[in-house]
């Protein structure tokens, strides 16, 4: 909203921006989710894989290997599937609407053939109605799997997967510039904030006295 004001008055539609003086809410320099370690995620996408819902792979794998958002993944169509310069891709809208071609690692594109099967049409992850699959039901299916995966946290919600997608390939050396294209962050701060947080938690003095515990065991 400040930006549309601003904009009326770049083209002398307004005078003066009514929006001069609203105080915005501070965000914080770290984000306050924390995605999954490595070894959680490991477990989370095998549980997933050998789950018998089909849905299951395909929706950790939208998530935590794409680094889709919640909207994103469940707003996916069949119809948004295809190919590009030789590569399978997912046409995704975004935030504000836009919409871009996202490529599918095999991994990623397996899961969704596994949850498309023979199907012509409709939405890529569906309920157990059969219906497109909401925030709602996304989250009760992730909080399903996190419990044969051995995961043991208080409250497991869509967004920590997409945190673990940019953890990931921060903790693999991908340059933030490029991680920041990957996740589709219009500003480089947004990606930081992900890095910070993780940075954070290695620096905690109790994870450093445990690592070197163990490390001299």
């Amino acid at each position: 909203m400040v930006g549309f004001y601003r904009v009326c008055v770049i083209d002398a539609i307004l005078e003066h921006s009514p929006a001069d003086y609203v105080r915005r809410p501070t965000v914080p320099a770290e984000s306050p989710t924390l995605g999954l370690g490595h070894l959680q995620f490991e477990a989370l996408i095998t549980t997933a894989r050998l789950s018998s819902n089909p849905n299951d792979f395909a929706l950790v794998a939208l998530w935590g290997l794409l680094g889709l958002r919640i909207f994103e993944a469940c707003g996916s169509n069949i119809a948004d599937l295809g190919e590009e310069h030789g590569h399978r891709v997912l046409r995704v809208r975004g935030k504000g609407g836009k919409v871009v071609l996202v490529p599918l690692p095999p991994a990623v594109a397996r899961s969704i053939d596994r949850a498309v099967d023979d199907r012509p049409s409709g939405p890529i992850l569906r309920n157990t109605l059969g219906g497109r699959m909401d925030w709602h039901a996304a989250t009760r299916r992730l909080t399903h799997l996190a419990q044969p995966a051995g995961i043991r946290m208080p409250r497991m919600h869509p967004h920590m997967l997409r945190h673990t997608f940019v953890t990931t390939m921060l903790d693999a050396g991908v340059s933030l510039r490029d991680v920041q294209i990957a996740a589709r962050h219009a500003d480089p701060r947004t990606t930081k904030r992900y890095d910070r947080a993780r940075k954070n938690l290695d620096r905690r003095p109790d994870y450093i006295l445990a690592a070197y515990t163990a490390s001299g065991t």
